[in-house]
Protein backbone atom coordinates (compact mmCIF):
# COMPACT_ATOMS: atom_id res chain seq x y z
CA UNK A 1 0.00 0.00 0.00
CA UNK A 2 1.52 3.24 -0.94
CA UNK A 3 1.01 6.93 0.11
CA UNK A 4 -1.28 8.59 -1.90
CA UNK A 5 -2.57 5.66 -3.80
CA UNK A 6 -5.28 6.79 -7.07
CA UNK A 7 -8.47 4.72 -6.68
CA UNK A 8 -10.52 5.70 -9.81
CA UNK A 9 -10.12 8.92 -8.82
CA UNK A 10 -10.32 8.60 -5.33
CA UNK A 11 -7.22 8.76 -2.92
CA UNK A 12 -6.55 5.90 -0.27
CA UNK A 13 -4.34 7.72 2.76
CA UNK A 14 -3.72 5.94 5.94
CA UNK A 15 -6.00 8.41 7.85
CA UNK A 16 -9.17 6.97 5.85
CA UNK A 17 -8.23 3.42 6.17
CA UNK A 18 -7.39 3.61 9.86
CA UNK A 19 -10.39 5.11 10.68
CA UNK A 20 -12.26 2.93 8.57
CA UNK A 21 -10.99 -0.04 10.63
CA UNK A 22 -11.61 1.76 13.90
CA UNK A 23 -15.29 1.94 12.69
CA UNK A 24 -15.10 -1.67 11.61
CA UNK A 25 -13.73 -2.42 15.07
CA UNK A 26 -16.57 -0.03 17.00
CA UNK A 27 -19.39 -1.86 15.04
CA UNK A 28 -18.20 -6.09 14.95
CA UNK A 29 -16.57 -6.56 17.95
CA UNK A 30 -18.05 -6.59 21.73
CA UNK A 31 -14.74 -6.49 23.59
CA UNK A 32 -15.98 -5.19 26.72
CA UNK A 33 -19.07 -7.78 27.21
CA UNK A 34 -16.13 -10.81 26.91
CA UNK A 35 -14.11 -9.29 29.98
CA UNK A 36 -17.30 -7.35 32.11
CA UNK A 37 -17.24 -10.38 35.17
CA UNK A 38 -12.76 -10.07 35.04
CA UNK A 39 -11.98 -9.78 39.06
CA UNK A 40 -10.65 -6.31 40.05
CA UNK A 41 -7.67 -8.10 40.87
CA UNK A 42 -6.65 -9.30 37.28
CA UNK A 43 -7.57 -5.90 36.24
CA UNK A 44 -4.90 -4.85 38.95
CA UNK A 45 -2.00 -7.20 38.04
CA UNK A 46 -2.34 -6.12 34.07
CA UNK A 47 -2.15 -2.66 34.78
CA UNK A 48 0.26 -2.41 37.46
CA UNK A 49 2.17 -5.06 35.08
CA UNK A 50 2.06 -3.12 31.92
CA UNK A 51 2.75 0.52 33.95
CA UNK A 52 5.89 -1.25 35.41
CA UNK A 53 7.16 -2.13 32.11
CA UNK A 54 7.10 1.10 30.80
CA UNK A 55 8.92 2.62 34.38
CA UNK A 56 11.50 -0.16 33.54
CA UNK A 57 11.76 1.39 30.40
CA UNK A 58 12.23 5.13 31.33
CA UNK A 59 14.48 4.09 33.78
CA UNK A 60 16.72 2.09 32.05
CA UNK A 61 16.80 4.04 29.14
CA UNK A 62 17.11 7.51 30.70
CA UNK A 63 14.22 9.03 28.75
CA UNK A 64 14.17 12.83 28.94
CA UNK A 65 11.22 15.00 28.66
CA UNK A 66 11.50 16.01 25.43
CA UNK A 67 11.54 12.56 24.32
CA UNK A 68 8.05 11.75 27.06
CA UNK A 69 6.44 14.34 25.41
CA UNK A 70 7.10 13.40 21.59
CA UNK A 71 5.44 10.04 22.86
CA UNK A 72 2.50 11.95 24.11
CA UNK A 73 1.97 13.89 20.91
CA UNK A 74 2.56 10.69 19.02
CA UNK A 75 0.03 9.00 20.92
CA UNK A 76 -2.36 11.40 20.02
CA UNK A 77 -1.51 11.09 16.96
CA UNK A 78 -2.41 7.81 16.86
CA UNK A 79 -6.20 8.44 18.05
CA UNK A 80 -7.03 11.37 15.88
CA UNK A 81 -5.26 9.10 12.72
CA UNK A 82 -7.63 6.28 13.85
CA UNK A 83 -4.62 3.92 13.93
CA UNK A 84 -5.07 2.09 16.91
CA UNK A 85 -6.06 -0.96 15.55
CA UNK A 86 -3.41 -0.77 12.93
CA UNK A 87 -0.81 -0.23 15.62
CA UNK A 88 -2.06 -2.87 18.01
CA UNK A 89 -2.72 -6.03 15.07
CA UNK A 90 0.92 -5.09 13.82
CA UNK A 91 2.97 -4.66 16.79
CA UNK A 92 1.10 -6.69 19.65
CA UNK A 93 -1.52 -8.88 18.37
CA UNK A 94 1.10 -11.53 17.67
CA UNK A 95 2.18 -12.34 20.99
CA UNK A 96 -1.60 -12.33 22.31
CA UNK A 97 -2.11 -14.99 18.94
CA UNK A 98 0.62 -16.95 20.87
CA UNK A 99 -0.62 -16.79 24.05
CA UNK A 100 -3.87 -17.71 23.51
CA UNK A 101 -3.33 -20.51 20.98
CA UNK A 102 -0.12 -22.34 22.63
CA UNK A 103 -2.09 -25.59 23.64
CA UNK A 104 -3.47 -26.70 20.73
CA UNK A 105 -2.67 -29.66 18.50
CA UNK A 106 -4.19 -28.90 15.09
CA UNK A 107 -3.10 -26.14 12.31
CA UNK A 108 -0.97 -23.29 13.33
CA UNK A 109 -2.80 -19.88 13.34
CA UNK A 110 -1.67 -16.08 13.14
CA UNK A 111 -2.56 -12.72 14.05
CA UNK A 112 -6.33 -11.34 12.08
CA UNK A 113 -5.63 -8.20 11.44
CA UNK A 114 -7.46 -4.98 11.56
CA UNK A 115 -9.02 -6.01 7.98
CA UNK A 116 -11.46 -8.51 8.85
CA UNK A 117 -15.30 -7.95 8.03
CA UNK A 118 -17.82 -10.49 8.93
CA UNK A 119 -20.40 -12.21 6.77
CA UNK A 120 -19.33 -12.14 3.51
CA UNK A 121 -20.83 -14.07 0.40
CA UNK A 122 -21.29 -18.04 0.73
CA UNK A 123 -19.80 -19.74 -2.41
CA UNK A 124 -20.43 -22.95 -0.92
CA UNK A 125 -17.89 -25.64 -0.99
CA UNK A 126 -16.38 -24.61 -4.29
CA UNK A 127 -17.01 -21.46 -5.79
CA UNK A 128 -14.93 -18.23 -6.70
CA UNK A 129 -14.59 -14.92 -3.92
CA UNK A 130 -15.84 -11.85 -5.81
CA UNK A 131 -13.38 -10.11 -7.67
CA UNK A 132 -13.81 -7.02 -10.67
CA UNK A 133 -14.08 -8.12 -14.10
CA UNK A 134 -10.19 -8.02 -15.09
CA UNK A 135 -9.00 -8.22 -11.39
CA UNK A 136 -5.33 -8.03 -11.58
CA UNK A 137 -2.69 -10.73 -10.37
CA UNK A 138 -2.27 -14.46 -11.25
CA UNK A 139 -5.12 -17.17 -11.03
CA UNK A 140 -5.61 -19.29 -7.34
CA UNK A 141 -6.89 -22.64 -7.07
CA UNK A 142 -6.72 -24.06 -3.88
CA UNK A 143 -7.94 -27.23 -2.96
CA UNK A 144 -7.83 -29.03 0.70
CA UNK A 145 -10.28 -30.40 3.44
CA UNK A 146 -11.01 -29.31 6.92
CA UNK A 147 -10.81 -32.14 9.23
CA UNK A 148 -10.93 -32.49 13.47
CA UNK A 149 -7.80 -33.56 15.04
CA UNK A 150 -8.59 -37.44 14.84
CA UNK A 151 -8.85 -37.12 10.87
CA UNK A 152 -12.27 -36.57 10.54
CA UNK A 153 -13.86 -34.77 8.09
CA UNK A 154 -15.83 -31.89 9.45
CA UNK A 155 -19.45 -31.25 7.92
CA UNK A 156 -20.29 -28.03 7.82
CA UNK A 157 -16.82 -26.38 8.62
CA UNK A 158 -16.17 -22.92 7.03
CA UNK A 159 -13.65 -21.43 5.69
CA UNK A 160 -13.73 -17.38 5.52
CA UNK A 161 -11.20 -15.79 2.77
CA UNK A 162 -10.22 -12.33 2.58
CA UNK A 163 -7.22 -10.79 1.16
CA UNK A 164 -5.67 -7.37 -0.31
CA UNK A 165 -5.76 -6.78 -4.12
CA UNK A 166 -2.67 -6.79 -6.61
CA UNK A 167 -2.01 -3.47 -5.12
CA UNK A 168 -2.30 -4.11 -1.68
CA UNK A 169 -5.70 -2.86 -0.70
CA UNK A 170 -8.51 -4.26 1.01
CA UNK A 171 -12.22 -4.09 0.35
CA UNK A 172 -14.24 -1.88 2.95
CA UNK A 173 -10.94 0.23 3.70
CA UNK A 174 -10.05 2.12 0.39
CA UNK A 175 -11.90 3.75 -2.09
CA UNK A 176 -12.91 2.62 -5.36
CA UNK A 177 -13.08 -0.96 -4.67
CA UNK A 178 -16.27 -2.85 -4.72
CA UNK A 179 -17.93 -4.06 -1.44
CA UNK A 180 -16.66 -7.71 -0.73
CA UNK A 181 -14.19 -7.60 -3.55
CA UNK A 182 -12.03 -10.50 -2.84
CA UNK A 183 -14.00 -11.74 0.35
CA UNK A 184 -16.11 -15.16 0.66
CA UNK A 185 -17.09 -17.49 2.69
CA UNK A 186 -17.03 -21.43 1.68
CA UNK A 187 -19.24 -23.92 3.87
CA UNK A 188 -18.16 -27.24 3.40
CA UNK A 189 -20.23 -31.07 3.08
CA UNK A 190 -19.53 -34.26 4.57
CA UNK A 191 -16.26 -34.83 3.11
CA UNK A 192 -14.97 -31.24 4.65
CA UNK A 193 -13.62 -30.71 1.09
CA UNK A 194 -13.17 -27.53 -0.95
CA UNK A 195 -11.70 -26.10 -4.09
CA UNK A 196 -11.81 -22.04 -3.76
CA UNK A 197 -10.52 -19.64 -6.87
CA UNK A 198 -8.98 -16.60 -6.30
CA UNK A 199 -6.25 -14.22 -7.19
CA UNK A 200 -2.36 -14.56 -5.44
CA UNK A 201 -1.68 -11.41 -3.41
CA UNK A 202 0.95 -9.12 -4.01
CA UNK A 203 3.29 -7.55 -1.02
CA UNK A 204 2.19 -4.28 0.47
CA UNK A 205 3.38 -1.75 2.75
CA UNK A 206 1.15 -0.85 5.46
CA UNK A 207 0.01 2.69 6.03
CA UNK A 208 3.04 4.67 5.80
CA UNK A 209 1.20 8.20 5.96
CA UNK A 210 -0.03 8.68 9.46
CA UNK A 211 1.56 8.13 12.98
CA UNK A 212 2.63 4.55 12.11
CA UNK A 213 4.62 5.60 9.27
CA UNK A 214 6.26 8.25 11.85
CA UNK A 215 6.72 5.76 14.07
CA UNK A 216 8.47 3.42 11.04
CA UNK A 217 10.93 6.45 9.61
CA UNK A 218 11.89 7.72 12.76
CA UNK A 219 13.21 4.12 14.24
CA UNK A 220 14.58 3.19 10.57
CA UNK A 221 12.01 -0.34 10.33
CA UNK A 222 10.70 -0.98 7.18
CA UNK A 223 6.52 -1.31 6.58
CA UNK A 224 6.56 -4.41 4.33
CA UNK A 225 4.37 -7.81 4.41
CA UNK A 226 4.84 -9.95 2.81
CA UNK A 227 2.08 -11.34 0.11
CA UNK A 228 -0.61 -13.12 2.47
CA UNK A 229 -4.14 -15.00 2.65
CA UNK A 230 -6.00 -14.38 5.61
CA UNK A 231 -8.45 -17.14 7.01
CA UNK A 232 -10.87 -17.99 9.60
CA UNK A 233 -11.68 -21.60 9.31
CA UNK A 234 -14.44 -22.92 12.27
CA UNK A 235 -16.65 -26.03 12.73
CA UNK A 236 -19.47 -26.74 15.33
CA UNK A 237 -17.26 -27.90 18.32
CA UNK A 238 -14.46 -26.79 17.34
CA UNK A 239 -12.08 -23.77 17.88
CA UNK A 240 -12.29 -20.72 15.33
CA UNK A 241 -8.36 -21.01 13.54
CA UNK A 242 -7.28 -17.39 12.39
CA UNK A 243 -4.72 -17.90 10.16
CA UNK A 244 -2.49 -15.87 7.29
CA UNK A 245 -1.06 -18.04 4.28
CA UNK A 246 2.11 -16.76 2.84
CA UNK A 247 4.30 -17.52 -0.22
CA UNK A 248 7.82 -18.87 -0.36
CA UNK A 249 10.19 -16.59 -1.68
CA UNK A 250 8.62 -13.49 -0.60
CA UNK A 251 11.69 -11.15 0.71
CA UNK A 252 9.57 -10.25 3.64
CA UNK A 253 8.52 -13.98 5.19
CA UNK A 254 11.95 -13.12 7.72
CA UNK A 255 10.84 -9.87 8.89
CA UNK A 256 7.25 -9.36 8.55
CA UNK A 257 6.67 -5.51 9.80
CA UNK A 258 3.82 -7.65 11.97
CA UNK A 259 6.05 -10.31 12.89
CA UNK A 260 3.16 -13.13 11.81
CA UNK A 261 4.84 -15.32 9.72
CA UNK A 262 5.37 -19.28 11.06
CA UNK A 263 6.91 -22.09 8.63
CA UNK A 264 3.90 -24.21 9.38
CA UNK A 265 2.29 -21.39 7.42
CA UNK A 266 4.12 -21.20 4.26
CA UNK A 267 2.13 -22.82 1.32
CA UNK A 268 4.08 -24.46 -1.84
CA UNK A 269 2.38 -23.38 -4.72
CA UNK A 270 2.24 -25.23 -8.09
CA UNK A 271 2.67 -23.62 -11.57
CA UNK A 272 0.45 -24.76 -14.22
CA UNK A 273 0.82 -24.91 -17.37
CA UNK A 274 -2.24 -22.54 -18.38
CA UNK A 275 -0.09 -20.06 -16.41
CA UNK A 276 -2.19 -20.17 -13.34
CA UNK A 277 -1.17 -21.53 -9.53
CA UNK A 278 -2.34 -24.58 -7.54
CA UNK A 279 -2.27 -25.11 -4.04
CA UNK A 280 -3.11 -27.95 -1.57
CA UNK A 281 -3.63 -26.79 2.14
CA UNK A 282 -5.85 -28.01 4.66
CA UNK A 283 -6.54 -27.07 8.26
CA UNK A 284 -7.14 -29.35 11.04
CA UNK A 285 -9.29 -27.78 14.12
CA UNK A 286 -9.21 -28.38 17.54
CA UNK A 287 -12.48 -29.81 19.50
CA UNK A 288 -13.62 -27.30 22.04
CA UNK A 289 -12.06 -28.28 25.54
CA UNK A 290 -14.38 -29.36 28.23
Amino acid sequence: MTIDQHLNGEVATAAASGNAATERFATDKSPYAAVQDTPPERVDLLARSVLEAVYDTIRKHQVTYDEYNALKAWLIQVGKDGEWPLFLDVWVEHVVEEVATDHREGSKGTIEGPYYVPDAPDQGAKGSVPMRDGEQGTALTWVGTVTSTDGTPLDGAKIELWHADNDGFYSHFAPGIPDWNLRGSFTLGADGAFEIHTIQPAPYQIPTDGACGKLIAAAGWHAWRPAHLHVKVSAPGHELLTAQLYFPGDEHNDDDIASAVKPELVLAPGPQADGTVRVDYGFVLDPVRA
